[in-house]
């Protein structure tokens, strides 16, 4: 399917590995130009140089900590006139209510709810200006129902989703259309860090603990992160110009809800 997105220009936050990776590939195979973003310098040009190699699209890169002023200053000087954005940053630290203070909380905050919304208050208005664009944040199904070890994540993540049911209400008049990924068990960095943060708290071997946890998905497996990319790929496509507002689960059926 040609996806009518080819000579776009997306910004893909957090994107040298993992999910990010994922949707920045999808969306330089169906043409699009890229700006990536990611903290480690060596492993996001290794990551650029793969993917214009591959798919033969511009890409520039920004290694800064988008969750600071400075970082996404650097980030959006490059992707001034981005048609397409794409959110990410990692979560906080896995743990239980009594370990958290109410720093913790500022900083769970900070990089999964105010960094993403101050990105897309910095493009929406050049988007909605030319009349077109697309936002994709990646947040958890967390916010489907409840990770008990993430509680972090799980409040964090549920504000920026209240700011998105309402504002991608508001632009998608213009032409642009913002939804929320949500994803589950993907075989990457983070679930490697969850696993291993069990495997520690209970004495088991990490293996142990990874079957486990694919065994309580319906399909058996973890996600890749190919799969990911593909849906946030359609989600920036002219053929997903009616879904407005809406938080998409990919999790291998593995969260228990109706809706």
């Amino acid at each position: 399917m040609d996806l009518g997105i080819s000579g776009k220009t997306a910004l893909v936050c957090a994107s040298s590995k993992g999910l990010g990776r994922g949707c920045a590939e999808a969306l330089a195979e169906a043409g699009c130009n890229l700006v990536m973003n990611a903290r480690g310098a060596e492993a996001l040009e290794q990551a650029a140089e793969e993917i214009r190699s591959t798919y033969g699209v511009e890409v520039v890169t920004a290694a800064a900590d988008i969750v600071s002023e400075d970082g996404r200053a650097q980030v959006l000087e490059l992707a001034r006139g981005a048609d397409i954005l794409v959110t990410n940053a990692g979560g906080p630290p896995p743990g239980i209510w009594s370990d958290w203070d109410r720093s913790d909380f500022l900083k769970a905050l900070d990089g999964n709810m105010l960094t993403p919304i101050a990105l897309m208050q910095a493009l929406l208005p050049g988007m909605m200006e030319r009349g077109w664009g697309r936002v994709v944040n990646i947040t958890s199904r967390s916010v489907k129902a409840p990770i008990l070890q993430l509680g972090l994540s799980n409040s964090a993540r549920a504000g920026l989703t209240g700011f998105v049911a309402g504002t991608s209400r508001q632009v998608a008049e213009k032409g642009v259309t913002i939804n929320n990924l949500l994803p589950g068990v993907h075989e990457t960095a983070r679930i490697v860090q969850m696993d291993t943060h069990d495997a520690e708290r209970t004495g088991r071997p990490i293996a142990e603990i990874s079957a486990e946890r694919a065994s309580g998905i319906p399909t058996r497996e973890y996600g890749q992160a190919a799969d990911f990319g593909k849906m946030c790929a359609y989600l920036c496509s002219v053929h997903a110009r009616f879904i407005v507002g809406q938080n998409i689960v990919l999790d291998g059926g593995e969260t228990l809800a109706t809706i």
